[in-house]
């Protein structure tokens, strides 16, 4: 039961502690000092925070701090020290001073006051000062410098207004008047002293400006003499430097002509000793290459019967080769196509890859039969010559002196006309010496052939004669039909050919 009463005591004492805070909570403005004075010794001053006023105990008065107008004004005509009675209308912004010392001053002359009370408590010491100095200064200097005029009334008043710890932060003079209308007397002096010194002003500034217009275009003449001149020097310099240059441009382009000309006679003569000696160096090698195609027509020639003969037995021997292996890769030809066709209704996919291949093969087959072919046939034909006696060998000889007779006599006939003089050392004519030219040759021929085959070539034209039957018992068979039958006793004569166009003047 006690505790319970203990409780109720201290919830009742918070209660009336907290309502006796709510009551005495201040919070002051910042352009406003909140006072709080009574349980303390030293008053309390809030300016822009807040705090607690104990109730009953403590009391808050209020101080403004904020800025003043006050309107001071002459009420009247003041003779200035000239003795000029002027009226003046003036502007002083004044507020109570922050510090702890002017706020201590203000709160015994200002306390609680509003703005109009505390105006007219200060109004009539602001416009006893600006009267005191309105008497101390004369009527152009008031009109002249107005602001020197409001410092001195500031300053002046300032002595005062510290005693009341108010701060004049300025003051400004709004209208000046006099009672003998002197001031716009003033002005219209000075309106033309100002004209009159305008005036001089500008005539010194045009005679200035002229001055240094005619000094501008002086320095400016001069310069353009001195550029003009520095300019045609700049010319002559250069003329005669292209001059310069021309001289050793021309003495260069002589002196190269000159070295080109000589160059190029001597390339020309160059050209010309080399052309010179290359168609000697042509003559020479066209003279070697007639000889060396003499001698190697002959050769040839022998080479030719030789060669002939092991063709033709080799080429009986591949035929007879090619026919058999033909006829073997013909039959392996139809099993092919069956294999491949039954192949190719099992497999389609594959067939184009498959007839590449067996095209390929195909084809080396074919190939491989062919040389075989021609091989056999070597064979047959090298058999057959084989077989040749030198009857058969005299007949291909035989054979081929017709040829030979129309190669040595071909370039004869190419000579379109020959111009014969004189006679030869028996007294023949020279056409005689040209139809011999042919014999001579196939006589060479002749032994040259015999060289190589051991085979004499005037035997065989003379085997049918009666002389190398009965005389000589010479007797070659299997010759038939070359120069008759064996019966013709009468030996033939080779002809030599001559063109039928050689006339009896000796003129083809």
């Amino acid at each position: 039961m006690k505790f319970g009463i203990g409780v109720t005591v201290a919830l009742i004492i918070l209660v009336v502690a907290i309502i006796i805070a709510l009551m005495g909570y201040v919070k002051a403005p910042p352009d406003v000092a909140f006072i709080i004075s009574g349980f303390r010794r030293k008053p309390k001053i809030l300016i822009g925070r807040s705090g607690i006023r104990i109730p009953f105990l403590e009391r808050k008065d209020v101080l403004l701090l904020r800025q003043i107008s006050v309107d001071i004004k002459t009420n009247g005509f003041i003779p200035t020290e000239d003795f000029i009675g002027v009226s003046i209308d003036a502007v002083a912004k004044i507020r109570i001073k922050n510090d702890a010392e002017g706020i201590q001053i203000a709160m015994k002359n200002f306390l609680n006051m509003n703005e109009e009370q505390i105006i007219h408590t200060i109004t009539d010491s602001l416009q006893g000062n600006m009267r005191e100095i309105v008497g101390t200064i004369k009527l152009r200097e008031l009109c002249n410098d107005r602001k020197k005029f409001g410092d001195e009334v500031q300053s002046k008043a300032q002595l005062d207004m510290d005693n009341l710890g108010i701060q004049i932060i300025s003051c400004n003079i709004q209208t000046i008047t006099d009672e003998q209308e002197l001031i716009p007397q003033l002005g219209q002096d000075n309106m033309s002293q100002i004209q009159k010194d305008a005036s001089i002003a500008k005539a010194n500034a045009d005679r200035d400006v002229a001055i240094a217009t005619a000094e501008a275009q002086k320095e400016a003449n001069a310069a353009q003499v001195e550029a003009n001149k520095q300019i045609a020097e700049k010319n002559n310099e250069l003329a005669i430097k292209q001059a310069d240059l021309k001289v050793i441009e021309d003495t260069k382009r002589a002196e190269a002509e000159a070295a080109f000309k000589i160059q190029e006679q001597i390339q020309n003569k160059t050209i010309e000793s080399e052309t010179v000696n290359a168609q000697i160096a042509k003559a020479e090698r066209e003279a070697e290459l007639k000889s060396k195609e003499v001698l190697v027509k002959q050769q040839e020639l022998a080479a030719n019967i030789e060669r002939q003969a092991d063709a033709e037995k080799y080429r009986q021997q591949k035929e007879a080769e090619a026919k058999l292996i033909r006829e073997q890769k013909e039959a392996e030809a139809v099993l092919y196509r069956q294999k491949q066709e039954a192949e190719a209704i099992r497999a389609r996919g594959l067939a184009e890859a498959e007839a590449i291949r067996v095209k390929g093969e195909a084809e080396a087959d074919a190939i491989k039969a062919r040389g075989e072919a021609e091989a056999a046939a070597m064979d047959k034909k090298a058999e057959a010559y084989a077989k040749y006696n030198n009857a058969a060998i005299a007949e291909m000889m035989v054979r081929i002196i017709p040829e030979v007779a129309r190669e040595i006599a071909s370039p004869i006939s190419q000579i379109d006309k020959i111009n014969i003089y004189g006679g030869g050392a028996n007294g023949d004519g020279g056409a005689s010496q040209i139809s011999g030219i042919t014999p001579q040759i196939l006589h060479q021929v002749f032994d040259t052939m015999t060289e190589a085959t051991g085979v004499d070539m005037r035997d065989i034209l003379k085997a049918n004669t009666y002389d190398a039957k009965v005389n000589k018992n010479v007797n070659i068979t299997g010759v038939e039909g070359m120069f008759g039958t064996t019966q013709n006793t009468e030996e033939k004569q080779p002809v030599s050919p001559i063109p039928e166009e050689l006339s009896e003047d000796g003129t083809i």
